[in-house]
């Protein structure tokens, strides 16, 4: 018996999610056709409307809804710290922390030159000019202690170092291999206090 096409294009679409292989998206795909319609739909629309409303904040390339994330427009909040990380969810962690008050750039990616990415595939080119604007005094990496991650930073921090700039990592009080969505606040915090000169 073969699968529909409309059927098999759903499951094709469900794959791009990480962690679902074949079996999980046949599995999601025939629930929501089978169980959850009204779901399905609701999920649809979501991700049309996500799409069509999302956008990069100009200054720390995060996703908002305004030209300007709400971070970047708090005054409150330090011009001489800039925290990067390399996605959104990373940014979220650190906020939970209450232990940095600076202000942030999302790299939306690591380098990986095995999967074919480099710096013109992450907003490299974005963060040299945010972080050489005058304000920034102090950049402090906070990509994952995984080898892609210790490999963005120390490029990063080279790089950065050469056009005059203070450039710190996070401590690791993180688990080595680690991402750091899955880390408990207090760790993160910590790690952050014991950032260290690179």
């Amino acid at each position: 018996m073969t699968v529909p096409s409309s059927l098999q294009q759903l499951i094709q679409a469900l794959k791009v999610l990480p962690g679902v292989g074949p079996k999980s998206a046949s599995r999601m795909a025939y629930h929501l056709l089978q169980r959850d319609q009204a779901g399905a739909a609701n999920l649809a629309h979501a991700i049309e409307y996500a799409i069509g409303t999302l956008r990069h904040c100009r200054h720390c390339n995060t996703f908002t809804e305004a030209e300007v994330c709400e971070i970047c427009r708090d005054d409150e909040r330090s011009r001489r710290q800039l925290c990067v990380v390399e996605m959104p969810t990373d940014l979220l962690m650190i906020e939970q922390t209450l232990a940095y008050q600076g202000l942030y750039f999302v790299l939306m990616g690591r380098l990986s030159p095995l999967d074919g990415i480099g710096t013109k595939d992450i907003a490299f080119e974005r963060l040299l000019e945010r972080a050489s604007d005058g304000e920034v005094e102090e950049v402090i990496l906070a990509t994952n202690f995984t080898v892609e991650g210790e490999a963005t930073a120390h490029y990063l921090a080279e790089t950065l170092r050469a056009r005059g700039l203070k450039v710190s990592r996070i401590a690791r009080g993180l688990p080595v291999g680690g991402e750091l969505e899955h880390v408990d606040p207090s760790t993160l915090a910590q790690a952050l206090v014991e950032r260290r000169g690179l």
